[in-house]
């Protein structure tokens, strides 16, 4: 392993082609990790998308070798705009003052189709007229710029009274800010559970949200850091949990359910939807094969008492349409009418819930 200071002196020597100073004097070298699988490192650049970052990241490589020896690995190097850091210091009493309703999108495990779910969902309601944005919270799987085809976006930043401002891109009628749009497709996201929940909260705060009817979260599978550090940033209106008909589908989505039921968290769930609940061949568009079980999601809506509010049938051109970055909800098939139809169950229990229900409150939990 090498030290820190061994792995500064090299990266003195990479000049910024731009600007003609070194990287470490330009405070672009925001960490440094020597451990037995390699140096990892954090570079943050002033701008999300400088042009220069790729032949940084080789004069990097290059210069970490004829520094430290042929035994010095690079295993990651990671790149973090300047943005996303931390310059967030003061906090409001009332934060994201122009979103209406936040809804977290939930699965117990992964695998049910909870980004197809939440990308569709959002596409259906800005299909309705409402103003709706989306935030990739799946911090160490990002799959929605690949369902917006915007895999190659990188988001520009703007100053608001002082404030950096993250600009989110905008398609289909959704305002759309995830990871995905910070790192590298071919690289993983290797960060502690803090890290992950800092990164969070600097797109929610600093994202250039504006007046939203609805803003959708689309949360991590499973419980995690990242389900509290929502639940104690905002006002979550209502939570959605997504699953199959598959009976361990079924029972990781109980313990999704009494998460954000508990007397800790307490966010009203809106309701279940049953992902891929029956297939349909294209060649065969009336017939139903209920492959993963028959009407399990249905069941253990009525066994917890929550609202059902769809069933998605498993059909080719779903998945071939998110891969495509062309959700089916655009589209006017019967799946596209699938994710309509579930979008008007998601206004009616919304506007249910906050004429029944007070606020919610935001989580305290003492440590």
């Amino acid at each position: 392993m090498f030290t820190n200071d061994q792995i500064l002196s090299a990266l003195k020597k990479v000049i910024h082609p731009e600007k003609g100073k070194d990287i470490v004097s330009l405070g672009m070298v925001s960490e440094i990790n020597s451990g037995e699988d390699g140096i990892f490192l954090v570079i943050s650049p002033e701008r999300s998308n400088d042009p220069f970052i790729l032949s940084i990241k080789s004069l990097i490589t290059r210069s970490i070798k004829d520094s430290l020896g042929f035994k010095a690995v690079i295993a990651n190097i990671e790149v973090r705009p300047k943005v996303i850091v931390g310059k967030h210091e003061e906090k409001s009493d009332e934060f994201l003052p122009g979103i209406k309703n936040i809804i977290a999108i939930s699965s117990g495990k992964g695998g049910v189709g909870k980004t197809t779910v939440a990308v569709n969902l959002a596409i259906a309601l800005a299909r309705k007229n409402f103003k709706v944005g989306l935030l990739d919270a799946d911090v160490f799987g990002p799959s929605v710029p690949m369902m917006f085809d915007a895999e190659k976006y990188k988001p520009e930043v703007k100053k608001v009274n002082n404030t950096d401002l993250i600009v989110p891109l905008i398609k289909h009628g959704v305002k759309v800010l995830s990871t995905g749009f910070f790192v590298d497709p071919k690289d993983a996201v290797i960060w502690r559970g803090p890290m992950a929940s800092n990164f969070l909260k600097q797109l929610m705060a600093q994202g250039d949200w504006g007046s939203l009817d609805f803003l959708l979260v689309d949360l991590p599978p499973g419980t995690s850091d990242i389900h509290l550090t929502l639940v104690q940033e905002v006002s979550v209106t209502g939570a959605i949990v997504i699953t199959t008909p598959q009976e361990v589908a079924l029972a990781d989505a109980v313990k999704g359910i009494s998460m954000f039921r508990s007397d800790k968290i307490n966010v009203p769930v809106l309701g279940l939807v049953e992902n891929m609940s029956w297939f349909t061949p294209a060649e065969l568009p009336d017939n139903k094969y209920y492959i993963f079980g028959k009407e399990g999601g249905r069941k253990l809506a009525e066994k917890m008492g929550v609202p059902l509010l769809g069933q998605i049938p498993l059909v080719q051109s779903i998945c071939e349409s998110s891969d495509k970055g062309h959700p089916v909800a655009l589209e006017d098939s019967t799946a596209g009418k699938a994710f309509m139809s579930l979008a008007d169950e998601v206004i009616k229990k919304v506007n249910e819930r906050n004429k029944d229900h007070r606020p919610t409150i935001k989580v305290q939990i003492n440590k």
